[in-house]
């Protein structure tokens, strides 16, 4: 006969297989899912299908119920000086190796390559994909407004879920409170806060200490940034070249069109205006600066605030979806499309077409001075050529 203790260890062994097994269950998904906004009807001709993520209980994890803050030390810091835009997305379900990793950089057209763990995990009751990064590595990869939010990499660096604001309202969570995430194991996790992530899809972030301690799939995706000249759909079959035939690839850029045309631009909008951010970007680009190419305010809006998703104030104090300083604003600020009256600077009826109106007396409207136009909007030669390749795409995605 077992003794006390020793039949109370093996029916925590079983109690913690057995949710693993149901977290695995649940975390067969697929990237496209992942990838693409709640509803969105999936692009033709994008790769997708069926993947697994595996999560398995980590060896030694702290018993259930636990809060504990999990830092992840030096994650915190200072705002980078260059951000990268997520182009594509690889997902392997056994996990992206260290050798593929190491081919994937070397691919002609690659700029940058960003490994996350994840998986579709439980908050507060509620079905939620999670992504697990390294914060310093990934602020990189987020808008203007996110990375410069020292508030948000603190939380993260503690150890909490950070989320975007829209599965903030969907999974009901609040700040400061701390919530059931049901992965490999079940944990008190304390939220953070909501913000703008970069990849489509992603519900909520942790760090890597918290992601191994949930058990989510480690390096389970890769994120990659691709160069200005490069060809995505040429990338995307060299991508699926090295990651195998169980790995998928997905272009997010595709994804993140569908999110701006589905991303209404106020609760209430004034009959007749742009009501979502796709149309504001045309009717802005074609009302306040001709020749300009829609797609020029599209990429600023999703680079300074994921479109609005998160509206500052930026560490340096900018406001508003296209992130103007208040003294920018009161010299270029119009009502545009919203209500007639005093400009609103987090108003996007207002901010889109004054950014438009902005970047035209720069030289917007002519395509040899555009660069100089997007340089005066934000002095980094890195962000110009972020704007126009993400420019570009869009101009392809959207064809």
């Amino acid at each position: 006969m077992l003794s006390l203790p020793l039949r109370r260890a093996r029916a925590g062994t079983r109690r913690r297989a057995a949710l693993s097994a149901a977290v695995i269950a649940a975390a067969c998904a697929t990237l496209t899912a992942f990838a693409s906004p709640a509803g969105a009807a999936v692009t033709p001709g994008l790769p997708g299908g069926p993947y697994t993520v595996t999560v398995t209980p980590p060896p030694g994890v702290a018993a259930a119920g636990s809060s504990s803050s999990l830092k992840a030390p030096g994650s915190a810091g200072v705002p980078p000086r260059q951000l990268f835009v997520p182009d594509l997305i690889a997902a392997v379900p056994s996990g992206i190796t260290p050798a593929q990793l190491t081919k994937l950089t070397k691919l002609h057209g690659v700029q940058a390559v960003l490994p996350v763990d994840g998986g579709k995990v439980k908050v507060n009751g509620k079905a939620a994909n999670v992504l697990g990064v390294a914060p310093q590595a990934f602020r990189r990869w987020t808008s203007l407004s996110t990375a410069g939010s020292a508030a948000i990499w603190s939380d993260l660096a503690k150890g909490q879920l950070v989320s975007t604001a829209a599965a903030a309202r969907r999974l009901h969570l609040a700040a400061s409170k701390s919530y059931p995430v049901s992965a490999a194991v079940l944990e008190q996790v304390p939220f953070g806060g909501a913000t703008a992530l970069s990849v489509t899809g992603a519900d909520a972030i942790v760090n890597l200490t918290r992601s191994a301690q949930l058990g989510l799939a480690k390096n389970f995706a890769v994120l990659i940034s691709a160069s200005p000249s490069a060809s995505l759909p040429t990338l995307m079959t060299q991508i699926e070249a090295v990651i195998g035939t169980g790995g998928h690839v997905v272009n997010l850029v595709s994804y993140s069109l569908v999110t701006a045309s589905q991303s209404k631009v106020a609760t209430i909008v004034p009959a007749g205006a742009p009501a979502n951010y796709l149309n504001l970007f045309k009717a802005s680009a074609v009302t306040y600066c001709p020749g300009m190419s829609w797609t020029v305010l599209a990429a600023i809006g999703q680079i300074e605030s994921g479109d609005g998703a998160n509206d500052g104030p930026s560490s340096a104090g900018a406001l508003g979806p296209m992130q103007f300083m208040p003294a920018t604003w009161a010299e270029w600020g119009i009502d545009g499309f919203g209500q007639t009256g005093t400009p609103e600077i987090m108003n996007p009826l207002d901010a889109v077409p004054s950014a438009a109106r902005m970047l035209c007396a720069a030289g917007a409207g002519n395509p040899a001075t555009l660069s100089q136009a997007i340089f005066a909007y934000n002095h980094a030669n890195w962000y110009v050529a972020e704007v126009l390749a993400l420019a570009s795409e869009y101009a392809k995605n959207s064809a």
